[in-house]
């Protein structure tokens, strides 16, 4: 056997293989890595930063938290072509961070569990009327569910009400309260240690129950009492939904909105749209509805006298596609949430809130900026 030539025909082709350049090496080490954390943030957990305080004091303003994607089951992209790690906006330029020119329908991968009564929901903002954004690169939220599908929800001197049952509320939820006091005037360092706070653009200070209950046992405090809104009366000065600003009404069946009397602390009773479920329309149940048939739903809507056109269609009733939840923040009187903008649609939803992994206060002392008794603490 020729030795010789058996050798240079069998000889492995990579052996001469040129080894990959340092540049090469980082640069495919960079798009994987790339990759990966997309496909992370899309379908398994994302990290959010709390920017207002309309949850406080369940979460404060500079709590950084974790959101599980696939707790209620991951949504696939519905605007695919976009900037990794941008969500709308790009930095320093403010342009658009994503191409509109694609998008895809709404689908869900299946999850561990459905949207829950007292769940911390992070979701997009279903009532923009001024950027007209696709669904998934809408403004971020964060509240808590207060009613799922097909429940009845009313809110009753600040008590929310589901299907006719109290709803528990959280410890961190928060009023606000009108006092004074006598003698003495209530010692700052008091205030601070039970987090009564006043907040920009309101009058009174908003606190929790257990810190209320506390503070009008002093002596010198008098007079202490919540602010509610009056029951049966609408307050022109704070409209709630389908009357705010916020609640824009396209198509009108009459002329001017009836007049439901609802208030931030006395709203409904209203019914959460569930798939399947058919409201009959109305002059009371159109405004409520309008939007969730016309925009949510993607439905032509239309009014031609006292006559209602869906896709062409006279129709005196709407059978809904999706299923919708109500949202509330725990600072009750310093929340644009539900009480607004209606309701959120299931394909609005991004993830469930799971725990703080870092929490920084701006407003403190450089050595007190971490608060370091919220690091990892649950989200209930």
């Amino acid at each position: 056997m020729n030795w010789k030539f058996w050798n240079k025909k069998n000889t492995p082709k990579n052996t001469n293989k040129k080894k990959k350049s340092a540049t090469r090496e980082w640069v495919d080490a960079i798009v994987f890595a790339v990759i990966a954390a997309t496909l992370i943030r899309t379908f398994f957990i994302e990290a959010y930063v709390i920017p207002t305080p309309s949850m406080e004091r369940s979460l404060l303003v500079g709590d950084f938290l974790f959101v599980s994607k696939v707790n209620y089951g991951a949504r696939t992209p519905m605007t695919p072509i976009a900037f990794p790690f941008a969500h709308h906006t790009l930095p320093l330029t403010g342009t658009k961070a994503y191409w509109d020119g694609w998008e895809l329908s709404y689908h869900r991968l299946p999850g561990f569990s459905s949207v829950k009564p007292g769940d911390v929901v992070v979701f997009n903002y279903p009532a923009d009327t001024i950027n007209n954004r696709p669904v998934d690169k809408r403004e971020n939220y964060i509240k808590r569910c207060q009613g799922i599908s097909g429940d009845t929800v009313s809110v009753v001197d600040g008590q929310v009400y589901v299907n006719r049952k109290a709803a528990p509320n959280p410890p961190g939820e928060q009023m606000e309260y009108t006092f004074r006091t006598v003698g003495e005037d209530l010692n700052p360092q008091i205030e601070n240690d039970l987090n009564i706070t006043l907040y920009e653009g309101h009058s009174a200070k908003a606190m929790t129950q257990a810190s209320a209950n506390i503070l009008k046992s002093y002596s010198n405090v008098k007079d202490f009492a919540p602010i509610i809104s009056q029951k049966g009366i609408s307050d022109p000065q704070n409209p709630v939904f389908p009357k705010s600003s916020t609640s824009i009404i396209d198509v009108k069946l009459t002329q001017n909105l009836p007049d439901y009397h609802w208030s931030v602390d006395n709203y409904g009773p209203i019914i959460i749209p569930k798939k399947g479920w058919t409201v009959k329309l109305d002059s009371l149940t159109f405004p409520i509805y309008e939007r969730a048939i016309k925009v949510y739903e993607n439905n032509k809507l239309e009014v031609k006298g006292t006559d209602i056109y869906i896709n062409g269609v006279k129709t005196d009733s709407y059978t809904f596609k999706m299923n919708y939840y109500w949202m509330m923040g725990d600072n009750r009187h310093d929340s644009e949430d539900s009480r607004y903008w209606g309701f959120v649609p299931e394909d609005h939803i991004v993830g469930k809130a799971l725990f703080v992994w870092m929490s920084w206060d701006e407003n403190a002392s450089f050595f007190h900026k971490i608060r370091w008794s919220r690091l990892f603490m649950g989200i209930h």
